[in-house]
């Protein structure tokens, strides 16, 4: 009975290590990152008052998000998250960060330089931007098509997406492929996983 049970046993591992090997595998395998778009030109006022313009971060990774700074739901934990990428590559100058605000009447560069300071962005390569709001909706909706815009039943008076976009040294939107092969197009800004996600994607840009 004894040797019936060791080959039980037996044969239990060895269908486990068939079905968990490939998952192990794909866990530490390299993402694929494909190319979504690529970042149509803009420029828009920073919270020092300076202008910039796509030029500001050639030759950078950065990550993109839109938010306004009156934001009572996602936007916090949104750039809670952030800082924490800040953190993950400070001192690294071939990375950026652009927040562009989706309220901009607002959002003037003195209070989305008090904000930027209230939120623990240090690094000089995170611009907080404003500008014209049809521009900054245009690149958001058809150059990013992360959707933002104004409604008057939504907390706040505005509605945008809680995803960041990855952008690469060429000025190039990128982003991995799911376990089926498809792309995931933007990360998760809510989420660890996603924060994770664009951590190791950023890694991988930096390097190409």
């Amino acid at each position: 009975m004894k040797k019936y049970s060791y080959v039980g046993v037996a044969f239990i591992i060895l269908i486990f290590g068939i079905y968990a090997v490939p998952k192990i595998v794909n866990k530490f395998k390299t993402p694929t990152l494909i190319t979504i778009a690529k970042v149509p030109n803009f420029e828009f006022t920073n919270q020092d008052g300076e202008l910039i313009s796509n030029a500001f971060y050639k030759n950078k990774v950065y990550v993109v998000e839109f938010f306004f700074t009156t934001c009572p739901t996602i936007c916090p934990r949104m750039n809670e998250n952030m800082v924490k990428i800040q953190n993950e590559f400070y001192g690294n100058l071939d990375f950026g960060i652009a927040s562009f605000s989706i309220n901009p009447k607002h959002d003037t560069p003195e209070i989305l330089k008090q904000y930027a300071k209230d939120h623990g962005a240090t690094l000089k390569t995170w611009n907080f931007l404003t500008g014209n709001q049809d521009k900054i909706y245009e690149l958001a909706n058809k150059g990013f098509t992360l959707y933002a815009g104004e409604n008057s039943d939504a907390e706040g008076g505005f509605e945008h997406s809680g995803m960041f976009a990855l952008v690469d040294k060429q000025g190039n939107i990128r982003s991995r492929l799911d376990e089926n092969g498809n792309p995931i197009a933007f990360y998760e800004g809510l989420d660890p996983k996603g924060v994770q996600m664009i951590k190791e994607d950023i890694q991988i840009l930096l390097k190409e």
